[in-house]
């Protein structure tokens, strides 16, 4: 296979990536999938000034002058585990994760979401201040590591609170999930822990449903969960496998559609996962927005066709 149309960085556990690989075959699509693990078994070649980038493998060349669409999926770190010697093993891997970082600035405008928009996007502070601004309801929230400073927040009624980004710690080999927690008073709150690190807190909404809202350009996919059906559930629908909770097709209002493009068009994004909530009162809430967020299981779960508005964008651009 020559000059593909479509590059996918990504790594070989990736399993949404296989959504994206059946949508470009359907299409007869020329496409490749970087495993960027195994970078290191291609072969790189730029001649400055003449050609752009070129990666090679058996039959396969990809000239990223070529590529029309690319996406940055999950890559992961380079890995030399043929080297005996762990200095060399450390210097090839980051010699390829500098040429990587290369090419995708290379790849400039022909991403789905350009990889340096996804690290300004996943600002949680700011995805708050802008969906003020374009009108979503958001949570009162107070966002601090100490104790005091959360009176007024707590004086409202029950409080939620949630990591900035980090939802994984790796403690002596186990890993801890942090979820989002429920909070009936600032006395269940430790300060000397608090004082570590901030946390996002805020006013609880009291949930009708959860809503996972995919933004694909102009195109919004929206499958409502039913995370009230389980105690466990009812504060974090992560809590617990989405297996066990009816998803179906939403439809939202069109107003609150269109905030949700807008808001990830402000971002500077093309693809978007956003996280809302239902009230009781049917008021819609914004809680944040994922910039490289899954949704391969809800193309599974409720047949909407995400791949294929994904791997459509990536042709046009």
């Amino acid at each position: 296979m020559n000059h593909p149309e479509v590059v996918i960085f990504t790594n070989k556990r990736d399993i949404t990536t296989d959504y994206i690989v059946r949508s470009l075959r359907v299409k007869n699509t020329p496409f490749v999938r970087i495993n960027t693990e195994d970078v290191g078994d291609w072969r790189y070649i730029h001649k400055i000034g003449q050609t752009g980038s070129c990666l090679k493998r058996g039959e396969t060349t990809v000239s990223l002058d070529l590529v029309r669409g690319a996406y940055f999926r999950r890559p992961s770190e380079p890995i030399f585990s043929n080297h005996d010697d762990p200095g060399v093993r450390e210097y090839c891997r980051e010699e390829w994760s500098y040429l990587l970082r290369s090419m995708y600035f290379e790849l400039a405008e022909k991403w789905l979401n350009h990889p340096a928009q996804i690290i300004r996007a996943e600002d949680k502070l700011m995805q708050l201040k802008v969906a003020k601004d374009l009108n979503f309801s958001i949570p009162e929230t107070v966002v601090t590591n100490s104790k005091q400073d959360l009176a007024d927040l707590f004086s409202g009624g029950p409080v939620v609170a949630k990591p900035l980004t980090a939802s994984l710690i790796e403690r002596s080999g186990d890993e801890l999930v942090i979820f989002t927690s429920t909070l009936s008073s600032a006395d269940e709150i430790d300060d000397i822990q608090l004082r570590w690190a901030p946390v996002i807190f805020q006013r609880k909404i009291v949930k009708s449903c959860d809503l996972r809202v995919t933004v694909v350009g102009d195109q919004v996919f929206c499958a409502r969960i039913d995370s009230q059906s389980r105690k466990q559930t009812e504060t974090d629908w992560r809590h617990s496998s989405v297996a066990e909770l009816e998803h179906e097709i939403w439809p939202l209002p069109d107003v609150i559609a269109q905030q949700c493009i807008q808001l990830v068009k402000v971002l500077g994004l093309r693809f978007g996962a956003i996280d809302l909530v239902l009230d009781n009162e049917q008021k819609y809430w914004f809680l944040e927005c994922n910039p490289n967020g899954q949704w391969a299981w809800i193309e599974n779960r409720t047949g909407l066709k995400i791949s294929n508005a994904i791997v459509e964008i990536m042709l046009r651009i």
